[in-house]
């Protein structure tokens, strides 16, 4: 399988990339990961990853719902929140909790963990997969005898093309 650079090497898509390029490998990765697993990627579940990677902010269910009618698609909400399931259980998509939506996985098949950048002003929302982070929340937990089922770490902040357009805003760096 091809693979795109990791979300640490190329966390934010500068604004005049081949978008398209991004949901095309995205919809051919999950086509090889799920005839892999023998999973079924079905014409809406596969429509569904399109969508949320049709923007590299999170995108809401309601979101993709409308998005869905507008394309001439009769789905109700659990049907999509479905599709959203399976695309999350096949690693291909990444539920960003503070946001009740969903951001395509720049490295999927791989287990990983991930922390996510998520930009206050503009919501563009990038992964990163640090195991040092993973394993220092892994260390602390353990400190105070907490054991570690499931992480996810999102951080709040600017990207470097929101932070090129304020100068006002402050580093909580």
């Amino acid at each position: 399988m091809t693979r795109k650079p990791p979300a640490s090497q190329q966390p934010f898509a500068a604004a005049d990339h081949d978008h398209q390029g991004c949901v095309d490998a995205a919809v051919a990765a999950a086509v090889e990961i799920c005839a892999g697993r023998g999973a079924r990627l079905t014409k809406l579940r596969r429509r569904v990853l399109e969508l949320v990677w049709g923007s590299h902010g999170p995108v809401g269910a309601y979101a993709i719902l409308e998005r869905l009618g507008r394309d001439g698609r009769r789905a109700a909400p659990p049907t999509v929140y479905r599709a959203l399931g399976f695309l999350v259980d096949q690693g291909l998509v990444h539920r960003i909790e503070s946001r009740n939506a969903y951001v395509g996985c720049p490295d999927p098949g791989e287990s990983h963990v991930g922390q996510f950048l998520i930009c206050r002003v503009c919501g563009a929302a990038a992964e990163l997969d640090d195991g040092r982070i993973h394993a220092a929340v892994v260390r602390g937990a353990r400190d105070v005898g907490f054991r570690v089922q499931h992480q996810t770490i999102e951080v709040m902040g600017l990207c470097p093309y929101c932070q090129a357009r304020r100068t006002d805003a402050p580093d909580d760096g």
